[in-house]
């Protein structure tokens, strides 16, 4: 079994010259990491395709398979995020402001790193080199869990960007890979309160829940996404199927994709059957509730359970509501904190649903589908956080920082 206190030293001696690395050098060696992932583009497709095989044979469903095969596209798009975090501002030493207080005494509040980073992850490849930039370049050593579906894939990028680390005389334990996927280590990780300052769940609402059951380490909270389209009666409807249509199936496999059409009762007759037509063309399977049957020809009837449900699947649940505040009670009930939309050009109703609806991204005639670090200008994510304490949204570098309060004095005593 690996000896997971071992990576947590690693990881502890190497945060703490990584804390002090300048940021020519973090971002000098980024480039180079981004490099060496696209030259070794065959080893890592290979490595993929085992990964895909196992896939296939433990019928994995094609929705998930999506969310593990890597292609030379995808693989390029990964090295592309890399070299974008080098190009943000490093938040490490930047002072958000200083002050002089009543005393004489200099005081400053200033950026530094979290220190040890654990993350536990689900399937994703994408997620090893967005963690391992965001981590290595905001000052954090990282110690990567991710899932025995891309056990291969993930073990293949680490190995690679560690190497790029020996190579330039750096400690490979900046980045760090745990070779045991089973669940008692996972478990053993979670407790890892010696070594890590957080820990972060980035999968499925079970992953997430089972983290939250057992962590003592401090955790942020991510990922899980069951998320609303809300259809008002003054939304232009042209552009309300294509809303629909994108948030739902252009890609179902994502934590940002939607999950529910809440639409309201004046526009439902005329518009449910255009928009059933829309959807089934891309391949959804519509769940509605009893109102909603009226107007749908292949819809099976929706249970309690599915306006719960983050389906990750060409599946979408569809309710009637009479009105806003129904629609804004659905989803902070049922909602997971992610990301929840409306269609309206209704500027009093917009601003409603801004400012009650409860989660980390709220849209206004807008696909759900945008949640993204790298959509939102951070160069990648290390996760969307769904709590409220620390971060929420999308976790750039600054989130990945905390502060610790600078003063300066000239002899001052307090009396």
């Amino acid at each position: 079994m690996i000896d997971l206190r071992q990576l947590g030293e690693n990881a502890k001696s190497s945060a703490t010259t990584l804390a002090l690395m300048s940021t020519t050098d973090k971002n000098d060696l980024l480039l180079k990491m981004a490099d060496a992932i696209e030259e070794n583009q065959v080893a890592i497709l290979e490595a993929n395709k085992e990964d895909l095989t196992h896939a296939t044979q433990n019928k994995i469903s094609e929705t998930m398979q999506d969310r593990l095969r890597l292609t030379s596209e995808r693989i390029h798009s990964m090295a592309e995020e890399m070299r974008k975090v080098a190009q943000l501002d490093d938040p490490i030493g930047k002072v958000d402001h200083m002050w002089k207080n009543e005393d004489g005494l200099l005081i400053g509040k200033k950026r530094v790193p979290l220190g040890v980073i654990g993350i536990i992850y689900e399937s994703r490849p994408n997620v090893t080199t967005d963690a391992a930039s965001l981590a290595f370049k905001s000052g954090n050593a990282v110690i990567l869990r991710g899932g025995k579906e891309a056990f291969v894939s993930n073990q293949k990028l680490v190995e690679i960007l560690q190497q790029v680390l020996v190579n330039n005389g750096h400690s490979p334990y900046a980045i760090q890979f745990v070779t045991d996927t089973s669940h008692e280590v996972a478990d053993q990780l979670m407790k890892l309160t010696d070594y890590l300052d957080v820990l972060i769940p980035r999968g499925g609402a079970s992953l997430i829940q089972r983290v939250k059951a057992h962590a003592t380490v401090p955790i942020i909270e991510t990922g899980t996404g069951n998320n609303h389209i809300y259809i008002d009666k003054d939304a232009q409807l042209e552009m309300a199927k294509k809303i629909i249509v994108n948030a739902k199936a252009s890609r179902p496999s994502v934590c940002n994709a939607a999950e529910t059409l809440l639409i309201h009762a004046e526009v439902a007759p005329f518009f449910l059957p255009v928009i059933e037509k829309a959807l089934v063309d891309s391949g959804v399977v519509l769940r509605a509730d009893q109102r909603s049957l009226e107007y749908l020809e292949t819809a099976s009837l929706a249970t309690d359970e599915d306006w719960d449900t983050e389906y990750l699947d060409y599946v979408l649940a569809v309710k009637i509501v009479d009105s806003i505040d129904e629609a804004i009670t659905h989803i902070n009930r049922h909602n997971t904190k992610h990301s929840e939309a409306i269609v309206t050009d209704s500027y009093a109703a917009s601003q409603m649903f801004l400012n009650q609806v409860d989660a980390a991204a709220v849209y206004v005639n807008a696909s759900t589908r945008f949640t993204d670090g790298a959509v939102f200008g951070f160069g990648a994510e290390i996760g969307i956080s769904t709590q409220k304490l620390h971060a929420r949204g999308p976790m750039g570098l600054n989130e990945l920082t905390t502060t610790k309060y600078i003063i300066y004095g000239e002899g001052q005593v307090r009396e």
